[in-house]
């Protein structure tokens, strides 16, 4: 009687050749890089409704209920941008275990413009480069130990570049 499983043709050619070795080998390598995007993904699937809403005092709200205004944070942006669409933002903060740093531009038709993940043991400083639909004020919201700072930089945008 001839059995159905036989042996001497352990292993089949095709499950350990070097083409499959690769590929299984590229899909774990490719598995392992997302990894630590996890959370991240998490984490901006919580805020895309908040980078829909509309008005500041919307954004403030779905970003936390009770923001202090804090001297430890930075705002860095020119006094006159020439041009809206790329203005210069730089934000430090100060406050012992920041976490995350948000960009809220006052008259924007979506005032959130940005927002930052802080990892662990690093600088909490941020640059960015955001559109500024008119003169306005920026709002940098600042979340550290579990609670929202904020600090408010005004900067005058000219039509045309004109510089006045």
């Amino acid at each position: 009687m001839k059995s159905d499983f036989d042996l001497s043709a352990w292993p089949p050619p095709s499950l350990f050749s070097r083409r499959h070795f690769l590929r299984l080998g590229a899909r774990l390598a490719g598995a392992l890089a997302l990894l630590p995007w996890v959370p991240g993904a998490a984490w901006a699937a919580a805020l895309e409704a908040v980078f829909k809403e509309r008005t500041v005092a919307d954004v403030l709200k779905g970003l936390g209920d009770d923001i202090q205004s804090s001297d430890q944070i930075t705002i860095v942006t020119p006094e006159i941008a020439e041009n809206g669409a790329v203005v210069p933002v730089t934000v430090k903060s100060a406050l012992p275990s920041t976490t995350e740093i948000y960009l809220v531009v006052e008259k924007n038709p979506n005032p959130l413009a940005a927002a930052f993940i802080i990892p662990d043991q690093t600088e909490p400083s941020i640059s960015a480069r955001v559109k500024v639909a008119q003169s306005s004020n920026l709002i940098a919201v600042v979340k550290a130990d579990g609670k929202l700072y904020s600090a408010t930089r005004e900067t005058k945008v000219t039509l045309g570049g004109c510089g006045g």
